[in-house]
């Protein structure tokens, strides 16, 4: 498919390192467990855990450090456990705990009740191209003292490393797995643990779609930006409009319609353009300048008249639309649109600064600030 691309130069400063902004960074990497406590502990905590070379920490770094899937290939077996502080947006802001599986967690010398009560999410990873029943065991014994610890908890497994795998195949690993762990915790008479199944490889967008998923379940004005959103499009005629968090490439929201797999991905693709494009010709000659600042807006028009239009949201996020190029006409109204959108936006960052995130915070907490009371936009066009 051809493409052409129309990249706004870019000014201002936040630094560059490789393809995007150092301020971008996830903070530490591999911090100890055993370090003391900090204050960025009492964040919420994403545990990843699986099996000995079940990919978990692969997935780490291709989906919040960059690292391209092949040199995952040289990476060493975790042998200790890692945090991660992870900072992808004024508001979502959490910890990634990269379990290695030789370790027994529930070991005396772990305080497993500590980790799993300020756990937003587990995640365990199944290696799909490998016999599964071991895991299948641990995957029980884990998310059953879990549940045990702190009900609040979300379950995701990720049936991982299907890029291998026939699409016949992957329903069926998908089925098989799905069964075998209902039935063991219905066995134990834990019917309301509910586990949430995704197949996943780092060769393709499918982990960072999952990731997605999973870090909305933390966002607890998620709500409240879904509905900033359709009435966003619908006032806009716009056919799609993803919230991404750049540096990952992780959507943190996205309106009512359904997630087309090909959509996301050319999302994808459009920011990564976006980026490089901007390294290379929005730098100053002494290679000062900005990757993505409030400056950052661009449209790449596609050859089946459908149109890619991104705008920088805040520091860390961007609104990407997909819509057609008769819509597109209108551009002024939807520059608007989205000044009213943007605005909306800022103001439920405020509100997520200001209220801290705890474990048990439902979702759907009310922002006031940004939106009436029956939900729409205090400058609804």
């Amino acid at each position: 498919m051809s493409i052409q691309y129309e990249v706004e130069p870019l000014a201002d400063s936040y630094g560059v390192a490789d393809s995007f902004p150092k301020d971008f960074g996830y903070g530490e990497e591999e911090a100890d467990i055993e370090d003391s406590p900090t204050p960025s502990d009492s964040k919420p905590r994403i545990l990843l855990m699986g099996l000995r070379r079940s990919g978990k920490s692969s997935i780490q770094k291709v989906v919040f450090h960059k690292m391209s899937p092949n040199e995952t290939l040289f990476l060493e077996s975790t042998n200790k456990i890692y945090k991660d502080d992870i900072s992808s947006s004024s508001f979502v802001n959490f910890q990634i705990w990269d379990f290695p599986g030789q370790v027994d967690f529930f070991d005396p010398t772990f305080d497993y009740e500590m980790i799993f009560r300020g756990t937003g999410a587990l995640i365990f990873v199944i290696d799909a191209q490998d016999d599964y029943v071991e895991a299948l065991g641990r995957l029980h014994l884990t998310v059953s003292r879990a549940y045990r610890v702190n009900p609040e908890i979300n379950f995701e497994v990720f049936i991982h490393k299907v890029d291998g795998l026939s699409d016949d195949h992957k329903i069926e690993t998908q089925r098989d797995i799905h069964q075998r762990a209902n039935d063991d915790l219905a066995d134990a008479s834990l019917e309301k643990l509910h586990l949430s199944f995704y197949l996943t490889s780092i060769y393709d967008h499918s982990i960072f779609e999952a990731f997605s998923k999973v870090v909305q379940k933390l966002i607890p004005q998620l709500p409240t930006l879904e509905n900033l959103l359709n009435i966003f499009i619908s006032n806009s005629g716009i056919e799609k409009a993803f919230l991404f968090d750049v540096v990952s490439k992780i959507y943190i929201a996205t309106d009512s319609s359904p997630v087309d797999m090909q959509s996301y991905e050319l999302c994808c693709d459009m920011i990564d353009v976006v980026i490089d494009v901007s390294c290379i010709y929005g730098l100053k000659e002494d290679g000062s300048g900005s990757a993505y600042d409030k400056e950052s807006m661009a449209i790449i028009k596609l050859n089946n008249t459908t149109v890619l239009y991104l705008k920088e949201v805040t520091k860390f996020l961007a609104l990407v639309c997909i819509l057609r190029e008769e819509s597109f006409e209108r551009k002024g109204l939807i520059d608007y649109n989205f000044h009213c959108f943007r605005k909306a936006i800022h103001e439920v960052f405020e509100v997520g600064v200001s209220a801290p995130w705890t474990g048990s915070q439902a979702a759907g907490t009310p922002c006031t600030k940004a939106v009436t009371l029956n939900g729409t936009p205090r400058s609804t066009v």
